[in-house]
């Protein structure tokens, strides 16, 4: 699936975008799936195990702006994770044995979805080593208007940015600025319907407010080498070995030397991202009244 010249801009840039990796059929299963699940989550009334929600959410007007674990959920999400045109790719970005982290699949339903302020996932769960990726796979056409993910460049190569807030705490976000990014030197991952992006866990991402009539819903996998261990601990360790997507399990971990800052003390919001990033003093992205 991939050419040399994309493993040399995944090594690069930090993130690549391919076409044509979900094929319809799934793509409308899944499709189906998620509206099966955005219409059961009018008998929830605040953020659960499957289900968090938009600001605004009701029985009457259901607002979801991520479902948890969907791999969990139900099997079209946990099947094509192991997929052969997915695992393709995995084995060229990360080698022959690669173990799921875990999924989320981010709604951005049109008009209100959430943004997701400026961070690396390299801060909330660091490993021994960093051979780890984001699969963005892209259920909708998705473009800049409908809230499109922006990673910026070569992020994956330089520092751990500060996620902690002015309390001390973790919050999931850092300040773009006084980092010493530029807005400017951003891109998006944009592309049809079925394509995926490939992202590493230290590049700087982040994604506006779904500000168009389309919906962008993004289903999320994080994955990593079979080496890499979390340095926060594996309290199930039969699970985590279940997570092997392929290849052959270790007990030891390759070290490598690289930036690490750990997520504590824990969030004073605990939960999702979304959950997490609430208690930043500063935001980046704007929400438009019809979100609040």
């Amino acid at each position: 699936m991939l050419s040399r010249k994309q493993i040399g801009e995944y090594k690069e840039v930090g993130a690549i975008v391919v076409e044509g990796v979900l094929d319809d059929g799934t793509r409308a299963q899944m499709k189906k799936v998620l509206a099966d699940l955005v219409e059961g989550s009018r008998t929830v009334k605040t953020h659960d195990k499957v289900y968090d929600l938009e600001p605004g959410h009701s029985s009457d007007e259901p607002r979801v702006r991520r479902i948890k674990t969907p791999h969990l959920v139900h099997p079209v999400f946990a099947d094509f994770v192991r997929s052969q045109k997915l695992t393709s790719i995995l084995r060229a970005l990360l080698g022959d044995s690669v173990r799921l982290h875990g999924s989320k699949l981010n709604l951005k339903a049109p008009r209100f979805g959430s943004p997701v302020e400026w961070h690396q996932d390299w801060a909330f769960y660091p490993h021994t080593n960093d051979d780890l990726l984001a699969i963005g796979v892209m259920l909708d056409d998705t473009s800049v208007e409908n809230g499109a993910l922006y990673i910026v460049p070569g992020t994956h190569l330089g520092p751990t940015y500060d996620h902690h807030g002015a309390d001390g705490r973790f919050c999931g976000a850092m300040d773009f600025e006084a980092a010493g990014l530029r807005i400017d030197d951003a891109i998006p991952c944009v592309g049809p319907a079925g394509s995926c992006s490939f992202h590493h866990v230290r590049v700087v991402h982040g994604s506006a407010q779904n500000t168009s009539n389309r919906s962008r819903g993004l289903l999320l996998y994080e994955v990593s080498a079979a080496d890499a261990f979390p340095l926060m601990g594996i309290p199930d360790y039969d699970e985590f070995r279940g997570r092997l997507l392929f290849g052959q399990e270790s007990i030891v971990p390759r070290m490598v030397d690289c930036p690490i800052r750990m997520p504590l003390p824990p969030a004073l919001n605990p939960g999702s991202i979304y959950e997490n990033q609430t208690a930043s003093a500063k935001r980046f992205f704007e929400v438009s009244e019809v979100a609040k």
